[in-house]
């Protein structure tokens, strides 16, 4: 099978997501890294571009030339990945969109609620792909707990905490690192910092794993280093749909967390547990009965999580093949067999609506709040 055409718009050299994106679109042979506009300064983005192994001609400087040339070819590329930072994503995605171009967004998809109602919308006209790099919901072990809570092993779920907390903004004396600078600033970052950073990952892996969806929320913000404009620890709690309990965390400054990514699903017959620093266990418990590892790679696990491992049990695939595990299924569904577990720009919405009710629950002293976006009530 023809390898798909590949554009990237972000991710230049130096980057922290562009070199999982050129893993993981590439690990399976699916992708071809085609075209790309990689970098704000036009030259460096054409350079690298072609030291990837783009052709000249393909090189871009901006994304708008990108999409000027491509929508043109016959060749055209078959999926953007837009990784540029934050404030652009509407703007480029929109456009690639109505170009007729399927499109992967970082997170978070746009910066307000509006817009994303706007990116669903034109996606759906469009009938193109419009997929948001959730790409922790794609670690097999996840996939493997969001099969058991579908398939009832553990009853119906009452109770969900997750968090995705870290210490690396902990440093009052690093604050005006401009790598860490930008996430507290609101004319870059938005009208959240941590919580619309980490928090909206932890909050789209209890949505997925429960296979619910978020109805109302209460939150509580701290700014704890000084000169933050935004939040740096966040508390939120929710309510789903089918009545399920949320707890999430997250911070930037807790001192001693690495990465800090957990979820914990708690149902009426069973728990489950699991780590994105352990990401090849899951941890279960069936009531009254011995706690369990379920290990990536072993047989008898779900089909969808046998199907996303690559290598034999005991050898950690990480970060990178989760995001390829994205690219696999934007490979299905580009050929017209799509995966249900690929998040999509609706997922993307979701999220926005979340952020914006957080930001007004906690500057209204934690008052609980519809979360869902108006086209979803």
């Amino acid at each position: 099978m023809a390898k798909l055409k590949w554009g990237m718009i972000g991710g230049g050299e130096g980057s922290q997501i562009g070199p999982a994106h050129r893993l993981g679109a590439q690990a399976d042979g699916l992708f071809e890294l085609t075209a790309g506009a990689l970098d704000n300064d036009p030259a460096a983005g054409r350079d690298y571009a072609q030291r990837l192994g783009v052709a000249a001609d393909r090189a871009y400087g901006d994304w708008r030339e990108m999409l000027a040339a491509e929508r043109k070819r016959e060749d055209r590329v078959d999926l953007v990945t837009v990784a540029t930072p934050n404030a652009t994503h509407f703007e480029i995605t929109r456009a690639f969109l109505e170009a007729g171009f399927n499109v992967l967004c970082e997170k978070p998809m746009t910066m307000n609620v509006e817009e994303g109602e706007e990116i669903v919308r034109i996606a759906e006209a469009s009938g193109k792909i419009c997929a948001v790099n959730y790409c922790y919901s794609a670690y097999p072990m996840i996939r493997q707990a969001r099969a058991m809570v579908r398939a009832g092993e553990i009853g119906k779920v009452r109770l969900v905490v997750t968090n995705f907390s870290h210490g690396h903004h902990g440093d009052a004396s690093d604050a005006n690192n401009p790598r860490v600078v930008w996430r507290y600033d609101p004319a870059m970052a938005g009208v959240s910092g941590q919580f619309a950073d980490c928090g909206i990952h932890a909050l789209h892996m209890a949505t997925f794993v429960c296979d619910d969806e978020v109805e109302r929320l209460s939150a509580d913000f701290a700014s704890t280093v000084a000169g933050r404009e935004l939040e740096d620890d966040a508390m939120v709690n929710f309510r789903m749909a089918g009545g399920t309990v949320g707890r999430l965390w997250t911070s930037s400054v807790a001192i001693g967390r690495q990465h800090g990514f957990e979820i914990q699903i708690f149902g009426e017959t069973g728990g489950l547990s699991w780590a994105s620093e352990q990401p090849n266990q899951l941890i279960y418990t069936p009531v009254n009965g011995r706690t369990q590892i379920i290990e990536k790679g072993e047989g008898g696990v779900h089909e969808e999580a046998q199907r996303l491992s690559r290598v034999a049990i005991a050898h950690p695939e990480g970060f990178p093949m989760a995001v390829a595990n994205i690219y696999c299924d934007l490979a299905d569904a580009i050929a017209g067999q799509p995966r249900d577990g690929l998040p999509t720009a609706q997922d993307g919405l979701r999220s926005m609506a979340a952020v914006h009710t957080a930001v007004a629950s906690a500057a209204a002293d934690g008052a609980w709040m519809d979360a869902r976006p108006p086209m979803f009530r």
